[in-house]
């Protein structure tokens, strides 16, 4: 089949994409007919949302928990301020977007928030998972699913001015505990909202996320990446880390022994609505915090009162109490997936 720019090619808008030898027409075919799910959609996911669309990947399925607001125009590609002043969801207002840059692609906004309870469900019928979310939890989530159900996935993450991305093929390279076997401690990690973050930084994760789902998704498997990949763009400096062998020098508990400890809810934190509080309390069984740490992150970007019992931070209308066991209550809001999202925000996994 032809593929000029004649107006009637249904290829003619991917035509210089196609030229791409390793690419080429039936690459492009694959796309069409691929269906990917993203979790999340706000600054890496509304790029690699963005970037998928383009390139013709026939359904994108998003899945996001939170609204958009103006302190994410600086990095979120997909929103405007309008966006911002009618608070929409993040996943429906992408959606909005992406079907005008390409109405050929069915987008599937889904505002939820991912847990054991759904994630197989929004899984169902995708061929590739990608990472655009916030938080370790929700990754190690991502993992046991996707490797449960053979998925390929791309993790991704990015705070300040670095970032990484690996790719996970079940049963073929390591997956994200092989990597890290346990996840990383409540406020052990550094949060966007604390460390800031640089929008380039964004563009680059997500377009290497986003090249790998192409890859996969067109046919080209062996062209994925077997690397971490590590980038800081403010010490100029990338850093590749060869995971090729370490699924076969560990004795992961995932991917070797079939253990899904997330996705069966027995690790993860729990949330409970505080009756008549306005309020939601957020558990993590067995884990511990730094409250001396977590004030120091915290200072200059929230008004914190602590004593050696708990740390209290007030910010944006919330008030966090955070106790040394990593349990917290979110006071102004009885929603658990907000209770979640600030959370995440500034505290971290």
């Amino acid at each position: 089949m032809s593929t000029d720019s004649t107006p009637m090619t249904p290829l003619a808008r991917y035509a210089r994409q196609i030229r791409f030898s390793p690419l080429g027409e039936e690459g492009q075919r694959r796309l069409i007919s691929a269906r990917a799910l993203l979790c999340g959609c706000g600054a890496l996911g509304s790029t690699i949302a963005n970037t998928l669309v383009r390139a013709g990947v026939g359904r994108l399925r998003i899945v996001d928990r939170d609204f958009v607001e103006v302190s994410n125009l600086q990095r979120q590609v997909l929103f405007d301020e309008a966006d911002a002043a009618a608070g929409l969801p993040k996943a429906v207002a992408a959606a909005e977007k992406l079907r005008q840059i390409n109405s050929t692609v069915v987008v599937e906004p889904i505002v939820a928030d991912l847990d054991p309870s759904n994630i197989e469900t929004f899984c169902h019928g995708v061929d590739i998972v990608l990472d655009g979310t916030d938080n370790f939890e929700t990754r190690f989530l991502i993992n046991d699913a996707c490797v449960k159900l053979r998925l390929p996935w791309v993790y991704g993450g990015c705070v300040a001015a670095e970032g990484q991305t690996m790719t996970i093929l079940p049963g073929e390279t390591a997956c994200l505990r092989c990597l890290m076997p346990e996840c990383p401690a409540p406020g052990s990690t550094a949060t966007c909202e604390a460390a800031g973050i640089l929008g380039p930084i964004v563009g680059v994760i997500a377009s290497l996320e986003a090249i790998e789902a192409l890859k996969i998704l067109s046919g080209n498997r062996n062209a994925v990446s077997r690397h971490l990949t590590v980038i800081d763009l403010w010490q100029n400096m990338i850093r590749q880390i060869d995971v090729h062998a370490l699924r076969n020098e560990v004795d992961c508990l995932t991917c070797k022994r079939g253990d899904y400890p997330w996705l069966s809810g027995r690790l993860g934190n729990r949330a409970a609505t505080l009756c008549g509080r306005n309020a939601v309390q957020l558990s993590h069984p067995g884990a511990a915090i730094s409250l001396d740490e977590l004030a120091v992150k915290l200072q200059g970007v929230a008004e914190i009162n602590r004593n050696q019992f708990l740390l209290r931070a007030k910010v944006e209308g919330y008030e966090l109490t955070i106790f040394p066991d990593a349990r917290a209550i979110i006071s102004g809001t009885n929603d658990i997936a907000t209770a979640r999202a600030v959370y995440a925000k500034y505290v971290g996994n």
